[in-house]
């Protein structure tokens, strides 16, 4: 078994110093014009400091007209590269490496936003009765698919030109990509539907054009599920062939999670008995791909103890990713090197409705990121509900920010 603190050299020959990353969390921090700012860039030089081989970012939306909420960020061809610059270099102060993760949300996008909601079908989110907060999506077209392929790729090579060391492509958690590989929202008959190999082509087809527009040695990751927790829906031996599919394409490295809005077993909603609802929610799973996996893997959720952290290399996985642990505790990776009990707790969230425990957990831990962003220390035992109803003022305010900029915008 690797030690945590021992270099990985990945197949495109990047070398990551340790096998700690801090992994994506959507910080939901962009400024005017969908940018990265000052307290952006001050959150990830703080992780930069913080001993982590890897940083990971959030979400980086690939079109304009598709984010996850209205505070994200965008590169796209009309982005200013200054800003992007500024937050590589940031992360990278302290000797980690900094990969962008590229994603669109397709049918995960709230009723409320501006712009477009697509999907593989023209099939809502159900998340009960919430559901009617998300948008109910158009079908793409063949068209629109190779536009958004196209988009991926112009993002990737525009992070390379920024300075980061890579890209994950984002094809987990329901979002677009994520959508296209699952039977239950992709009921399509055509060439992007239908068998696995089918349902994974739009996966597939973006890698290679992200592939065609880097220099081989820029790192190009995917994150994918390990499954969905939804009857009949994506699982473990889809993974394990999609994992197949990716390897001859110039891929580093698949990081492994779970869930969607719809089963958010990614924020420690435990879904079956596979996933823990407590450390390292998906390591059965990951341990069982890990047996046949050509590629390295990567395994996120839960992870808040150096032990685990330990049992998850001692299972064939390769890099440790950590969320929540390092929102909390940005110091945590350095503090391992000599003390193996240092940890983080975080309460659970007690909400008996998934999507809005998720939801509120998921505003607890950006509450954590917007002091670091500040300068300040966390506050890991605020109230979730709290943190959930503080943000809905700057959820507000970035709406109508994000509204006024895409009217700006040339079509």
């Amino acid at each position: 078994m690797a030690s945590l603190f021992a270099p990985l050299t990945l197949p495109s020959g990047e070398v990551l110093p340790n096998r700690l990353v801090k992994a994506a969390m959507e910080e939901n921090m962009a400024v005017g014009g969908q940018l990265p700012g000052d307290r952006l860039l001050r959150l990830y030089h703080r992780w930069g400091q913080g001993g982590a081989g890897l940083l990971v970012t959030g979400n980086v939306m690939v079109h304009a007209q598709a984010l996850t909420g209205p505070a994200g960020v965008v590169l796209d061809e009309r982005s200013p590269i200054e800003p992007f610059q500024r937050w590589a270099a940031a992360a990278r102060s302290g000797g980690a490496k900094v990969w962008m993760q590229i994603n669109h949300p397709g049918r995960q996008i709230m009723a409320n936003m501006p712009g477009v909601a697509w999907a593989p079908s023209a099939i809502r989110v159900d998340i009960g009765r919430n559901g009617r907060r998300l948008a109910q999506p158009v079908e793409m077209t063949s068209a629109q698919i190779a536009e958004t392929v196209a988009r991926f790729a112009t993002t990737a090579r525009r992070a390379e030109a920024a300075g980061f060391d890579g890209v994950e492509v984002h094809a987990a958690h329901g979002y677009l990509l994520s959508q296209f590989l699952s039977p239950l929202s992709n009921q399509r008959t055509d060439e992007w539907g239908g068998a696995l190999e089918k349902r994974a082509r739009f996966l597939l087809d973006c890698v290679r054009a992200i592939r065609e527009q880097v220099r081989p040695g820029f790192a190009v990751a995917v994150k994918l599920n390990s499954a969905d927790f939804q009857r009949g829906g994506f699982d473990a031996d889809d993974a394990r062939k999609v994992i197949e599919l990716l390897a001859p394409l110039g891929v580093d490295l698949v990081e492994l999670s779970g869930g969607s809005y719809e089963s958010p077993a990614m924020t420690g909603q435990a879904a079956d008995e596979r996933s823990s609802a407590r450390e390292a929610y998906f390591l059965t799973l990951a341990e069982e791909l890990a047996r046949t996996s050509p590629l390295p893997l990567m395994l996120t959720g839960g992870i808040v103890r150096r032990p685990v952290a330990e049992e998850v290399l001692a299972g064939g996985i390769d890099l440790v990713g950590m969320g929540t642990a390092l929102a909390v505790d940005p110091d945590l990776p350095d503090k391992w090197r000599s003390e193996s009990d240092s940890s983080v707790h975080v309460e659970p969230v007690g909400l008996k409705d998934k999507a809005m425990a998720s939801a509120v957990g998921m505003a607890r831990m950006r509450y954590q990121l917007r002091r670091l962003g500040r300068g300040r220390t966390t506050r890991p035992g605020i109230n979730p509900v709290l943190a959930y109803l503080r943000e809905a003022p700057l959820r507000h305010t970035a709406l109508r920010r994000y509204r006024s900029w895409l009217n700006s915008e040339p079509t």
